[in-house]
C-alpha cells in the first residue's frame, strides 16, 4: 500500500474514473490536481482510472462522492472538494471555496 511521504497517517483514496473515449481525461487530470493541491496532507493516494460509457466519477475510500449522470452534468469543482473535505478533514475551511455556506460562516468572517 503506498504511503503519503508528507504525512505517513494519511489514510484517504481517492480514484477519479472517466470515460476515457469521451475525452474526459483532461477534465479529470485537472479535478486530480486541485484536490492533490487542496489535500496534500490527508491523502495516501489518488489514482485516475480509464473508463467507458460516459463516466465520471469521484470515489473516497470506495464511496461514491460524485457522478456526473446522477448530477446531470459536470459539477463546479468546489462540490467535489467540500464533498471530500466533509469526509476525510471535517471541521476544515477550504477557504474561498467555502463562501456563501451557512456551516462555515463563522469561519470564514
Amino acid at each position: 500500500m503506498p504511503t503519503n511521504p508528507i504525512n505517513p497517517d494519511a489514510t484517504a483514496r481517492v480514484e477519479i474514473e472517466y470515460c476515457a473515449r469521451c475525452g474526459f481525461l483532461p477534465r479529470a487530470a485537472w479535478l486530480a490536481q486541485e484536490l492533490l493541491n487542496t489535500f496534500a496532507l490527508e491523502l495516501r493516494e489518488l489514482a485516475l482510472v480509464p473508463g467507458q460509457g460516459g463516466i465520471l466519477e469521484v470515489r473516497v475510500d470506495g464511496e461514491v462522492i460524485y457522478n456526473r449522470k446522477d448530477d446531470e452534468g459536470f459539477v463546479d469543482p468546489k462540490v467535489v472538494k467540500q464533498a471530500i473535505r466533509d469526509r476525510i478533514a471535517p471541521g476544515r475551511s477550504l477557504g474561498h471555496s467555502d463562501k456563501g455556506r451557512a456551516d462555515t460562516a463563522a469561519v470564514d468572517q
